[in-house]
Formats: structure tokens, sequence, C-alpha cells
């Protein structure tokens, strides 16, 4: 098969792969010279003109760089077109090294020139919402964020949440006082986008317990919206360049809110100055992972779900557990599914709110493997809504997890539940 033609630029950090001339990097160096500057950030540009699809995201397969409109099909390993580019070239993809760059995007030059989040250095997270989910969180994050985190900033319209929490989560310490932990921070909301990720926590319209008339987090989507709508649009006036995260439910619902309204200018017309897709993540399916394997190991025949099975979609409503990804079975996948979408009710018919497993495996953990570019599960932005998928977050994007053998009848499930999601 042929090989592609390609252009290749060099400027001060980054090295840029074309599938046209791009005048506006000079002069074109020659397919030498860019194999010699891979230590340089590398950028292949595309143009989908199609503002439903990434702004950028790492490349697993060639076949990614001629996708016109994002779809569920990237789950499905396709490395048929690997064959045309340099064999250099190919060995940087398996590496994670190449961002593809959608320049249909107005800010697409904006990704060459900043740095996000660099290698190596510990993060700023502010966090706004000291509820129960978000007290929790922070809790995590103050014992096991030693060598992720240099502070927590927090915030909440509650004055005395704010003290309360600077207070007693500062005096958790390990026996060896000397032993570094995350500072936490008293912020006002002039300086909660001063850091390099932003987590949302906030929650209104939680029903009591006894009465879960319908779904807890499609109750609690009205309310939050208006919120997250507030927050994502201030993000925009400030310029917010890191990580806009969401952990209120329901997480895949706010994630487009906050996409949506942050691209909205003064007149409410879609400008796409706003935050990236790559900027927003939500955190509810680590939660989901964490009770299907509870459930996985009460039965020998669902064990496999620990090495072999996945979680996908929302965080309640939609979900799909697959038992295997290489040994599906329907019936169980079916059992495993039901049994951890209604574990959040098993809680509630005792008497209690079901937020601490929630905060740990979907917020404090999550979010410490999103910083240290680890496997997680959150969710992520395909034509034009947002899913929970297994990825990482590398250089400032993400890395989705795809699979050589998916089963159809999964996909097809998996197919439903992205509709689903893109009803609302």
């Amino acid at each position: 098969m042929k090989k592609l033609n390609l252009f290749y630029y060099k400027t001060k950090n980054n090295l840029i792969i074309s599938f046209e001339k791009e005048n506006i990097f000079g002069e074109l160096i020659t397919e030498k010279e860019a194999s010699n500057n891979t230590n340089l950030s590398i950028y292949f540009l595309i143009n989908t003109e199609n503002k439903i699809n990434r702004r950028t995201f790492i490349v697993n397969t060639v076949s990614d760089l001629f996708i016109k409109r994002d779809s569920l099909n990237l789950l499905k390993k396709d490395t048929s077109k690997d064959s045309l580019i340099p064999s250099w070239l190919l060995n940087l993809i398996k590496k994670d090294k190449i961002i593809a760059l959608n320049k249909s995007y107005p800010s697409w030059k904006k990704v060459l020139e900043d740095k996000i989040i660099t290698k190596n250095k510990k993060w700023n997270i502010n966090i706004v919402g000291l509820g129960d989910v978000g007290g929790t969180l922070i809790t995590g994050l103050r014992l096991l964020g030693n060598d992720s985190i240099d502070k927590i900033g927090i915030y909440d319209k509650n004055i005395n949440k704010i003290k309360r929490f600077e207070y007693e989560c500062n005096q958790i310490c390990y026996p060896s006082l000397d032993t570094p932990t995350p500072k936490i921070c008293e912020i006002n909301e002039d300086n909660l986008f001063d850091c390099d990720m932003f987590v949302f926590c906030v929650s209104v319209g939680v029903p009591k317990i006894g009465n879960e008339k319908e779904d807890v987090r499609l109750v609690q989507f009205k309310g939050n919206s208006k919120i997250v709508s507030y927050y994502a649009k201030l993000a925009r006036e400030r310029n917010f360049n890191g990580l806009f995260c969401i952990v209120s439910d329901p997480v895949d619902l706010l994630c487009k809110v906050a996409f949506t309204e942050s691209n909205k200018d003064s007149s409410e017309k879609l400008d796409y100055k706003g935050l990236a897709p790559e900027q927003i993540r939500g955190y509810g399916l680590g939660v989901m992972n964490a009770r299907a394997s509870y459930y996985a190991l009460k039965d020998e025949k669902t064990k496999n779900y620990i090495k072999e099975g996945r979680a996908f979609g929302p965080h309640g409503e939609g979900l799909i557990i697959a038992n295997s990804i290489k040994n599906y079975n329907k019936d169980l996948s079916d059992y495993l599914t039901d049994k951890t979408k209604t574990a959040n009710l098993e809680i509630r018919d005792l008497g209690f709110k079901p937020y601490i497993a929630p905060a740990l495996s979907s917020g404090t953990l999550s979010i410490l493997a999103t910083i240290k570019s680890q496997w997680h599960y959150s969710t992520t932005f395909l034509n034009g809504t947002f899913m929970g998928i297994r990825n990482k977050f590398i250089k400032g994007t993400t890395k989705l997890e795809n699979y050589e053998n998916m089963p159809e009848d999964l996909f097809e499930k998996l197919e439903k539940t992205f509709d689903y999601l893109k009803s609302y």
C-alpha cells in the first residue's frame, strides 16, 4: 500500500505533521529532520469541519486520523491504515506520542502555545461544594495525594463549611509528621480557577431517604445543571486552561451542560471559544466499576470481571457492565449491570445516603489516576455528548481504550446507551 504524502514542520516546542501544506509554520522540514525531533510535542493536524468531534486526542491507530464524525466505532481497534505511514511514526503512535489536533476549533492554535499541565509537576486542585461527597473526596485526596497534589483549595457558599474542612483536614496527618500531605487552603470565588483542576461537587435536590420515586441521579439534574452552567461560564471568563471536573450527579449530562454553556457568547450563540472537550471530565463510572467488582466476587461464574470486565456509560440509567470483553456473556453481564445499577438503593433502604464509595472510587481514586496518566473511568466527549469509558489523560488530552474483538451484541447495547445520552 502506498505511503501517505505528509508535510512536516518544526516550531520551538512542537513537531507538526499535516496532510497538507500549512504556510503559517514557515519552511517545511524533511522527514529525516522530523524523525530526529521526536523529543518535541508531536501534533498531527486534522480538519473534520465538525465541532461535535473532539478538539484533541491521543492517536491510537492511523485510522483515527481519517474519521469525519466521532462515534463509538472508536472503541473498535482498526489497524487497516497503519501501513500508510513511515514505521518511525507508527512506533510513536504505539507509544502514545502523537496528538491529533482538530483545526475546525477556533482555539486550535492555542493548543500549540499552552502547556496546560507539565509532567512531574504536583497539581493544585480547587473543589467547590463541601457536602457529603465533597468532604469525603477532600479527605481521600489529603490521605493519598501526597505524591501528586500540592494544594487543595476548598470553597462553599457556607463559610463555616470552608472553615471546618480547613481545620479538620489539615489535622489529618501520618504518625511521622514530616510525611508530606497536600495542604488544604480556603479560597473564594475570585480564585476558583487558579488551579490545574477544578472539581464540582455541588448537589441540590437530593431526595430524602424514602422519597426515591425515580432515578435519584436524574432528579438532581435540573438543579445541578443551573449551578454547573454558572461555573462553566465563569471558567470561560477566566480563560481557564485546566481540567473542569464534575463529580455531582448525573455526571455525563452535566458535562454536556458545561461544554455547551461555556461555549456560548454573550448572545447565547455557540462560538466554541470556551472549555474544550478534553478539558471536561465527569467522575461517576468509577464506583460502578467498583460495585460491579463487589458483586462479581460473590460468584465463581462472574469473577472474571476483575481482570476482563469493563463498565460503560452513565452513573445510573443506561449503565452497561460487561462481564468480559474476551468472553462476553449476556446473561452474566445483565445480572452484574442490574445489581450495580441498583446498589445505591440498597444503601438507601438501610437508611443511609450512598456517598462514601462514590466519593472515593469515582472521585479520589479516579482523580489521582487521571493525574498520573493511569487507566481509569471517566466521561469522554464523542459526537457532541459525554459518555463514561475507560481512558487515560495524557499530555493534556485523552486516550481511549479500544478493543480488537468487541462483541457485536455488547456494541449494540453501547449504541443504545449512547443514543439515550444524546437525547438529553
